[in-house]
């Protein structure tokens, strides 16, 4: 498992490194590492929550031509690393819902999803200025750098 997230990671940063809408590489890192945060705290299933983070904005509109084909690309990938269907269905499922604007009407139920979520929000809310001050705060348990914000999981 931590190998299909390492090439998964690999495979989302050669896309989305030089991404300009803002959902490049950076941010899907910084989502990862915050989900992985909340996750560890609240008992929620590392390796979906992993994927699901890394794979969030693949098939965000701003990224993709569509959310259509840009979900079959997550779906494909998920395939092409040979993971459990019952677990691809929880990634494609989290990233369905998750969505900034509303996902697609569904309510978000896992835990799981609940947790990429929030990381997604406050990612996207929360100044990155405020983040830093966060990481400081909470020094103990993990390590930030800014130029971009990284926070690493002790």
């Amino acid at each position: 498992m931590k190998d299909q997230i390492e090439v998964t990671k690999q495979y989302v940063r050669s896309l989305l490194l030089n991404e300009r809408t803002g959902h490049d590489w950076y941010h899907i890192e910084r989502v990862t590492k915050l989900a992985h945060y909340i996750a560890e705290r609240e008992g929620a299933n590392l390796f979906i929550v992993k994927m699901a983070a890394l794979l969030h904005d693949l098939a965000d509109d701003k990224v993709a031509s569509d959310e259509e084909s840009g979900l079959k690309q997550v779906e494909d990938w998920l395939k092409s690393q040979e993971i459990p269907f019952e677990d691809q269905q929880k990634i494609l499922s989290i990233i369905t819902t998750i969505s900034f604007k509303g996902g697609n009407g569904l309510p978000v139920e896992s835990l799981e999803a609940k947790v990429v979520q929030d990381a997604d929000r406050l990612d996207a809310l929360v100044p990155s200025v405020l983040l830093e001050h966060l990481c400081m705060l909470a020094q103990k348990e993990i390590r930030c750098m800014t130029q971009p914000l990284m926070c690493e999981i002790r």
